[in-house]
């Protein structure tokens, strides 16, 4: 007998941990399946778990390699994130998740890289790894903020101490997360962050 579970929105912010925006822009971005019942919407319960096991295993969608300072702040209304890690395959992680929820995705591999990219695009959200070789993520967000005072930033670390998080802490960062991190935890965190 095939499983015809539906859940409620409600349900879904629940089961997913994020805020009812970013369940709205996966529905119109056609990126989960969603019934409309009336005025309510509903949600088998296995298309969301079909849909969040493709989402593990599927190829890293295209970035931008090269910003110019042409580019919008926020090209077709999307929120722009920068992610800056030196491990690719965080990088790729990171910026599939957000890509799929339908953010404008920009990635560096280091904190010079991250920096020179802010100096020619205005972000909305940086994400940065706090152990990277060179500049280090604290750096990173310190400089970053001279560019620009308000930006929300979420530090990303599988080596979290103490003294790091109180510096983080100090310097306003708007999340924490620790490695290894799921789907629904990283957009929760860059959700909240954007203020969703």
């Amino acid at each position: 007998m095939i499983d015809e579970t539906f859940l409620t929105t409600d349900e879904v912010l629940e089961y997913l941990q994020v805020n009812l925006r970013t369940v709205y822009r996966l529905i119109k971005a056609g990126k989960i399946p969603a019934v409309r019942v009336g005025r309510q919407w509903r949600f088998r319960k296995t298309d969301i778990d079909a849909w969040l096991e493709r989402e593990r295993s599927h190829s890293i969608p295209p970035v931008r390699s090269s910003p110019t300072p042409t580019q919008p702040a926020k090209p077709d209304g999307r929120p722009r994130v920068l992610v800056v890690d030196d491990e690719a395959s965080i990088r790729d992680l990171l910026s599939k998740m957000l890509a799929l929820a339908d953010y404008d995705v920009d990635v560096a591999d280091d904190g010079r890289a991250a920096l020179e990219r802010m100096r020619k695009v205005s972000y909305d959200l940086l994400i940065t790894d706090l152990n990277m070789p060179g500049m280090d993520g604290l750096t990173v967000i310190h400089e970053a903020r001279r560019l620009n005072e308000h930006l929300p930033v979420i530090i990303v670390t599988g080596f979290s101490t103490e003294a790091s998080a109180i510096e983080a802490a100090n310097l306003g960062v708007s999340g924490y997360l620790t490695k290894p991190f799921k789907v629904p935890k990283v957009l929760s965190v860059a959700a909240k962050a954007l203020g969703e």
